[in-house]
């Protein structure tokens, strides 16, 4: 078998030598994740720029074989998810020509838009998932937005702003802005700063909003009537509402 069909086996493939790859993709991004916040708190040293390296390399890795096995490689180039990936890789690797660039660590939260495509993977493999879709989605795009709001707010005030010490003063900020709590005690200066305010108080509270929407609704399953298309029932209906079309929705038999 060539290289480019094993890749594409673990990357596309429904074997369960596939799947723990993909999730293992997914451990490691949360790994990358939770060293950009725990090393806020710590001075820069040349062991924490080899692992941003290190970082980067596997991303870069990540991304050609992706590039490699895709059937419309032009196409994907040009998706948001692999120009996420472009910039998490800049930034990992922006250690190796100098602090110089070092501000484009603000774009490495971006490797998080990768979740969504776990979202889809999940939708086949879990029961869960299907049952609570809407709901974890949203919860999924509120904190996304959160963290890629905290890094911009870390990455870009941490030089300029006392108050912005390390990841929890960022997300403490973005947590108040985002409910319109606006505390004061920390606030982001500049034009830039300003600006960010305002896009994490209009888009935070749209998300959050969301959020709340899905958790108060009635609990409905999506399934397409086939003659009137209503895309929601009630987990028992036999017969859609709107048009009394016999229904056939699948049930696992959980209560």
């Amino acid at each position: 078998m060539r290289v480019i069909d094993k890749l594409r086996l673990l990357y596309e493939g429904d074997t369960p030598e596939a799947h723990q790859f993909r999730y293992g993709l997914l451990v490691f991004d949360v790994a990358a994740i939770l060293f950009i916040v725990l090393t806020s708190f710590l001075p820069r040293s040349p062991a924490f720029e080899w692992m941003d390296v290190i970082i980067g390399l596997i991303v870069l890795a990540d991304f050609v074989a992706r590039i490699v096995i895709s059937r419309t490689p032009w196409r994907d180039l040009a998706h948001p998810t692999t120009l996420a990936d472009v910039a998490a890789i800049v930034s990992f690797l922006a250690p190796v020509v100098g602090e110089g660039i070092g501000f484009l660590r603000i774009l490495r939260t971006l490797r998080l838009l990768r979740t969504y495509q776990l979202l889809a993977r999940l939708r086949s493999d879990s029961v869960f998932f299907r049952r609570n879709e809407d709901l974890i989605i949203a919860a999924v795009n509120l904190c996304v937005f959160i963290f890629v709001m905290t890094g911009f707010v870390y990455e870009t005030q941490r030089w300029t702003n006392t108050k912005i010490g390390n990841y929890i003063d960022a997300l403490y900020f973005t947590i108040a802005a985002l409910t319109t709590t606006g505390f004061g005690d920390i606030t982001l200066t500049g034009t830039l700063g300003h600006l960010i305010s305002v896009i994490i108080m209009i888009f935070g509270v749209t998300l959050f909003l969301r959020l709340v929407q899905v958790l108060l609704r009635p609990d409905k399953v999506r399934f397409p009537c086939p003659v009137c298309a209503l895309q929601r029932h009630d987990r028992d209906a036999v017969h859609c509402k709107a048009c009394g079309t016999v229904l056939n929705i699948p049930d696992d038999g959980a209560i």
